[in-house]
């Protein structure tokens, strides 16, 4: 079972059972009944457009030579394309040059999310928050892409721009 072990309400322990067609944890306790339905967590991403070509981020807390797009959860009462301006101005200081661009939503089953995938064409000087490590500028005719969520972005928007990218096992190691 993902999510919780015990109810958040009564600290009974959660059951395996079927609501919905899904294996649920489901409380038991006389009184109670809670069930964690573990919906995914709606993300934004960015593929961020910038002199030409991508700006791709490392997260502080990943290994070095791990590259993808920007991405940041989408608050209570945030419009989606908002919440993707609103990151790739806090995560790099950049700010956009037109409205973004829907791509996409993508699952990611490893961390139960759904990616609201957008363009964002930006412009300004890259100024990284404490929450990215480095970033690298890579040419779109060199992008290659990730078989993951925000690497199936990436690809469905070069291809939409007439660029063919390879497949990547995971997120560039290295400036490409």
């Amino acid at each position: 079972m993902t999510g919780f072990r015990f109810c958040p309400h009564c600290a009974g322990e959660l059951q395996q059972e079927d609501h919905g067609g899904f294996a649920r944890g489901v409380c038991r306790e006389d009184g109670c009944g809670y069930i964690h339905w573990d919906n995914p967590t709606p993300v934004v991403a960015a593929v961020v457009e910038y002199d030409g070509g991508l700006i791709l981020a490392r997260n502080a807390a990943w290994a070095p030579g791990r590259f993808a797009l920007v991405t940041g959860f989408l608050e209570r009462h945030e419009d989606p394309a908002e919440a993707v301006l609103r990151e790739v101005e806090e995560e790099l200081g950049l700010r956009a040059v037109q409205p973004p661009t829907f791509i996409g939503h993508y699952p990611f089953e490893r961390m139960n999310q759904l990616i609201i995938a957008y363009h964002v064409k930006a412009e300004g000087e890259v100024v990284l928050n404490e929450e990215l490590a480095e970033w690298r500028y890579v040419r779109m005719d060199r992008a290659k892409y990730w078989p993951a969520a925000t690497g199936l972005a990436l690809r469905d928007w070069l291809r939409g721009q007439g660029f063919d990218p390879q497949e990547s096992a995971l997120p560039p190691a290295r400036p490409e």
